[in-house]
């Protein structure tokens, strides 16, 4: 038996996902003595393992394989120990809450012609007609290229450039930085838009705006090793109304103190009309039920502080000049 393939799973403590995640692998259109299937456990979970030597078997799938993630840890490390033990040429990447189509496989791996490096296959996430601010907010990641959701890559290609840093240890433009040292090699890198994955949006709880914004101190470390494609991929430019926002709030209280008053009125109304602009932007293109507004009011207000402090982090934290 030849494995050409290796698909590449990362979990952690999501079993009822990751069968799901399984039971499209198993359906797809492809020889299944031509690829194999590696679950990597970043939480080392008897559970999880149980339930991957169960499906293998129950399937009778002839190369399901389970690796705990022992003394790394993150999604970048969990994607390293996957492809540096699989077998295939090809390494093919998706999550373990993603749906693959039954042709993902078989469309990705045809793409690799002409001395091709990698494809990026083509990610559905599906929301309702009217979502909410997170479901809009994750819905965005379907335009995006080469996310480690739906990719692929020749192994050489990965071993080039060892693979993923395991300094982003969430996951948060990991997948980008691979992308960005592939391209700086000169590597020839297309898309498969048949080679579709679909990435339902999971509930997710009240305010997660602001949790989510921890991963921007991630932002700092990819500037840091790529600006130039940072800025023409990433972000164009600094969020400067994020930052206008937090100087009024510095100046405010100096402005008081001082019984500066024309300087107070002006601070109050600009700080008024950034946010009043940024909820405003939130609220318009998503859900308008009271629950959804009330949330949207009061993270609208935190998120620009919640936003600069993790970029003022990260940028002390990977030693860079971010904005």
């Amino acid at each position: 038996m030849t494995v050409s393939v290796s698909v590449v799973v990362p979990t952690f403590n999501r079993n009822e996902l990751l069968k799901c995640c399984l039971t499209h692998l198993f359906a797809q259109e492809y020889e299944p003595s031509s690829f194999e299937i590696i679950v990597v456990d970043d939480a080392q979970s008897r559970e999880t393992r149980h339930l991957v030597e169960s499906e293998g078997a129950k399937r009778r799938f002839p190369v399901l394989r389970y690796i705990p993630a022992t003394t790394s840890h993150g999604p970048a490390a969990a994607r390293n120990y996957g492809w540096r033990a699989a077998s295939g040429k090809i390494i093919a990447f998706t999550d373990d809450d993603c749906l693959p189509s039954p042709g993902w496989l078989k469309a990705g791996v045809a793409a690799f012609t002409d001395g091709v490096a990698g494809v990026s296959g083509k990610l559905f996430i599906p929301i309702p007609p009217v979502p909410t601010d997170y479901e809009y907010n994750a819905s965005l990641l379907q335009y995006a290229d080469f996310v480690t959701a739906n990719c692929f890559y020749l192994r050489d290609a990965l071993t080039s450039v060892h693979g993923f840093d395991e300094r982003f240890t969430a996951a948060w433009r990991e997948d980008s930085d691979l992308f960005f040292r592939l391209l700086k090699e000169k590597r020839k890198m297309v898309c498969a838009p048949e080679a579709v994955v679909i990435h339902p949006v999971r509930s997710a709880p009240w305010g997660i705006g602001l949790k989510e914004h921890r991963k921007i101190m991630f932002n700092a470390l990819l500037y840091k090793k790529h600006p130039l494609l940072y800025r023409r991929y990433i972000q164009r430019c600094p969020p400067w109304h994020y930052y206008c926002i937090v100087c009024t709030s510095i100046l405010l209280p100096f402005s008081v103190f001082y019984d500066l008053r024309y300087m107070r009125i002006g601070l109050i109304c600009i700080w008024v009309y950034m946010t009043g602009s940024f909820l405003l932007k939130r609220i318009w293109r998503t859900s308008r039920s009271l629950t959804h507004i009330a949330e949207m009011v009061i993270t609208s207000i935190a998120i620009p502080y919640f936003a600069v402090f993790w970029r003022v982090y990260g940028a002390i934290k990977f030693r860079v000049f971010f904005l």
